[in-house]
């Protein structure tokens, strides 16, 4: 396996793919523990699962629901992909399931919503991408990897090396600088891509608390 170049995952149960200090994980119906030391960013692409949260409680999810979770725990039933970051220490997160399509504009016609937002500028975020039918995207590239997994419609991820079908309910990783686009015919394309780091977030001195403070001279 290259890891140079974009890499589909077959979500299988267990350990899919180990990036140092990124590990990526696949669960089907068995419990998957998830690991220490890590906040695990979780995406339910069948049926439902119950997510065990050790300091929140039991909470079912169903297919299209996505969580964040910094202290362990474990998630049994339907299937998904985890995404686990070791040594950052994330905001529990529970959200979904993912709307038609996104909040923002994004090249070519696509659309994206911000599921979970950098807790502070720099850290990671989570995002729905929607794209449309008939997309022919621009190439491109981004700054950091992209680990992510396809919920919804069909359609190509197109590299230099060749294109890739994709499909519900496969994951894929995207390496820093690996030129590519997604193309899609007839059907949408819905995708939960995962970024390590962002250049969007708040600072101790640009949040909506202290921006929206006024004292009193």
């Amino acid at each position: 396996m290259n890891p140079q170049t974009f890499i589909p995952l077959e979500i299988c149960h267990g350990l899919l793919l180990d990036l140092e200090p990124i590990q990526i994980w696949g669960w089907r119906e068995q419990t998957l523990a998830l690991p220490a030391g890590a906040t695990c960013y979780g995406m339910v692409t069948a049926e439902r699962a119950l997510l065990n949260d050790p300091g929140a409680g039991r909470f079912e999810l169903r297919q299209g629901m996505f969580f964040a979770l910094p202290e362990g725990g474990a998630v049994q039933g339907g299937a998904g992909l985890v995404i686990a970051l070791f040594g950052y220490q994330g905001l529990r997160h529970i959200g979904g399931p993912l709307e038609a399509v996104g909040r923002l504009r994004y090249i070519d016609g696509c659309s994206d919503t911000l599921l979970i937002s950098p807790p502070r500028l720099g850290e990671p975020c989570l995002n729905h991408l929607h794209i449309p039918p008939s997309t022919d995207q621009t190439p491109h590239t981004h700054p950091s990897a992209r680990i992510g997994v396809i919920m919804r419609g069909t359609g190509e991820c197109r590299t230099s090396e060749g294109g890739y079908p994709l499909r519900p309910g496969m994951g894929w990783y995207i390496p820093t600088g690996c030129l590519h686009s997604f193309f899609t015919r007839e059907a949408a394309l819905d995708v939960v891509a995962w970024h390590p780091d962002s250049d969007f977030g708040p600072r101790d001195d640009d949040h909506p608390m202290i921006n929206r403070t006024v004292i009193s001279s």
